[in-house]
C-alpha cells in the first residue's frame, strides 16, 4: 500500500532489530480535516474508486492504495516507499503517575515517545483487561506522545476490580479529566475489542477533543453479540474451549451464563469468585486468537488479573453497557462523521465477530474499512498489528502534511 500525501512521504519501514529514525517535526496541536482523509465510499467495497483532488483512490476488498494522477515532487510512483507496518522497538514511559478521579478511584497512567509530539490515548479491552507494555510498539515514539492507562479497577489502578462508580460514563470522566491533567487540548483516539466501544461513546461525547479514531475489533455491545459469545453461540466454533464454561453452570441456570457468573463472580466467597473469574477469562483468552496462543491462556490461571478482567466485564454485560438503547453507538455516528477514522478487523474474530465492524461500516462508509483476511480478535496477531501500524502511519502523514 502505498500513500501519497504532497510531498511527504513515509520512511521505509525498517526491521525491529535496528534503530528507527523517524523525522523530527515542530510540536504544534495539529486537526485533522475531512478532505484529508478517506472520501466516502461511491460503489461497493469490493470495486472502490474514489476522486479526492489530485488523488484517485482505488479500494479493493481487502485493500486501499493511492495513486497519485500527477507524480507529487516528480517521483514515480515505485520510488514511493511502503507505509511502516512493523511494530515500533520497545520503549519506556517518560513519566507515570496515579490520579484521583473520584473519592473511591484512583487511575495509573504514562506517558511515552516523544514529550512534545502529537498525543495519542491507548483505550485498552475488557473492560478490566488493563494496558501492557507491549501497547506502546502500535506507535511511532519520534512522532507520537503516547498515553496509557488503565481504567477504574483494572490493572494498576486502585481498587482492584472494583465495582463501584465503574459505568461507562465515568470512564468518559475519566478520560477527560486525565486530558486535562496532561495539558492536552486535543488527541488521538486508539481503542480495540471494548476499547473500540469506550473509544466511539468517548468521541461521541466529546467530539472537539478528537483529532482520528483507529479502532480494531468492533464491538458495540448489543445483546446479539453478548448472546453470541456468552450465550452458546460461539460453542458453535469453540466447543471445547465452551464445555469447561458451561459445565461451571448447573443445568437450571444456564437460561442466562452471563447471570450464572455475574452471581459468582459477586459471591461472598473469594474462592468461588476466583474459580469463577478464572473460567471467563478463559474462555475468552482460548477464543481470541485465529491460532491457539498458550502464552494467552496462561492469563486465565493468574488470579489478580482474572479477577478484575472476568467481574468488570460481566458486570458491563449485566448492565448492557450502561447505554440508553441497544443500537445506542450507531445510533449517534453523526455526531463523529467528520472525524478521521480507521476500523481493522479480522475475519474470523469469533470474541468481537465482523457483524458488528460490518454495521458500523455501514453506518459510517466515510472511514476507512480494513477487513485482515488471516486473523481472529487479537491485536497481537501479525496482520491484525500491521495493519493498526499502517493506521497510525496514515493519520500521522496527514498530520504532518497540514
Amino acid at each position: 500500500m502505498s500513500l501519497v500525501l504532497g510531498c511527504i512521504f513515509q520512511q521505509s519501514p525498517l526491521p525491529l532489530s535496528k534503530e528507527l529514525h523517524s523525522p523530527s517535526f515542530s510540536p504544534v496541536s495539529l486537526r485533522l480535516h475531512p478532505s484529508s482523509f478517506f472520501p466516502a465510499p461511491r460503489s461497493s467495497i469490493h470495486n472502490l474508486v474514489f476522486n479526492s483532488g489530485r488523488n484517485k483512490i482505488v479500494a479493493g476488498a481487502q485493500s486501499i492504495s493511492y495513486m497519485s494522477e500527477q507524480q507529487s515532487c516528480g517521483a514515480s510512483m515505485e520510488s514511493i516507499p511502503e507505509l511502516n507496518r512493523n511494530l515500533y522497538s520497545e520503549i519506556e514511559p517518560y513519566s507515570s503517575g496515579f490520579l484521583k478521579v473520584s473519592d473511591l478511584h484512583s487511575i495509573y497512567w504514562e506517558q511515552s515517545g516523544n514529550p512534545n509530539g502529537h498525543p495519542v490515548v491507548f483505550l485498552h479491552g475488557g473492560p478490566g483487561g488493563g494496558t501492557s507494555p507491549s501497547n506502546r510498539r502500535f506507535f511511532d515514539p519520534e512522532f507520537y506522545r503516547i498515553i496509557l492507562f488503565d481504567q477504574r479497577g483494572a490493572g494498576k489502578s486502585t481498587p482492584h476490580a472494583c465495582l463501584e462508580e465503574n459505568t461507562t460514563w465515568d470512564l468518559i470522566g475519566d478520560i477527560e479529566k486525565l486530558r486535562e491533567h496532561l495539558g492536552i487540548p486535543e488527541w488521538q483516539v486508539f481503542g480495540g475489542s471494548w476499547g473500540s466501544t469506550l473509544a466511539l461513546a468517548y468521541s461521541q461525547s466529546h467530539p472537539d477533543k478528537v483529532t482520528g479514531m483507529v479502532l480494531r475489533g468492533i464491538f458495540l455491545l448489543r445483546k446479539k453479540e453478548l448472546d453470541w459469545f456468552y450465550e452458546g453461540g460461539a460453542a458453535a466454533i469453540f466447543p471445547d474451549a465452551w464445555e469447561p464454561f458451561r459445565d461451571l453452570i448447573p443445568e437450571n441456570e444456564r437460561s442466562s451464563f452471563i447471570s450464572a457468573y455475574s452471581k459468582r463472580l459477586n459471591s461472598k466467597d473469594l474462592e468461588t469468585q476466583y474459580e469463577a473469574a478464572r473460567m471467563w477469562t478463559k474462555w475468552e483468552m482460548m477464543t481470541a486468537h485465529l491460532h491457539r496462543n498458550e502464552e494467552n491462556i496462561k492469563r486465565g490461571d493468574d488470579d489478580k488479573f482474572s479477577l478484575a478482567f472476568a467481574r468488570i466485564e460481566n458486570h458491563y454485560f449485566v448492565n448492557k453497557g450502561f447505554f440508553p438503547s441497544d443500537s445506542f453507538l450507531l445510533d449517534n455516528i453523526e455526531k463523529i462523521r467528520h472525524i478521521k477514522t480507521s476500523i481493522v478487523q479480522g475475519r474470523y474474530d469469533v470474541c468481537c465477530p465482523m457483524m458488528s465492524a460490518w454495521d458500523l461500516h455501514k453506518a459510517w462508509p466515510e472511514a476507512e474499512f480494513k477487513v485482515v483476511p488471516d486473523a481472529g480478535h487479537s491485536a497481537n496477531e501479525p496482520g491484525i498489528a500491521a495493519e493498526l501500524v499502517a493506521a497510525n502511519e496514515k493519520l500521522k502523514n496527514i498530520l504532518k502534511s497540514q
